[in-house]
């Protein structure tokens, strides 16, 4: 999604290496019905484990269960 005065992204999601997605920026987050998650705030971390007990946010458990992203880096 750009916004249509500057070109610029409204919101940019940032994969951290084994962890969290971090979201900055003009963004909604929503349910698969559609209906509509507090984020509370411009920057959040979205989990990318399937551990956390906050989800669909971070709250660390990647570290404990040793998660592994991978990379789409890879060739």
């Amino acid at each position: 999604m750009r916004t249509e005065d500057t070109g610029e992204s409204a919101a940019t999601i940032t994969p951290y290496e084994d962890g969290p997605l971090l979201v900055r920026g003009d963004f909604t987050l929503v349910t698969p019905d559609g209906e509509r998650i507090d984020a509370r705030r411009g920057t959040v971390a979205l989990c990318r484990c399937g551990k956390s007990a906050l989800k669909p946010f971070c709250d660390g458990t990647h570290k404990v269960v040793n998660f592994r992203a991978g990379t789409s880096r890879e060739t």
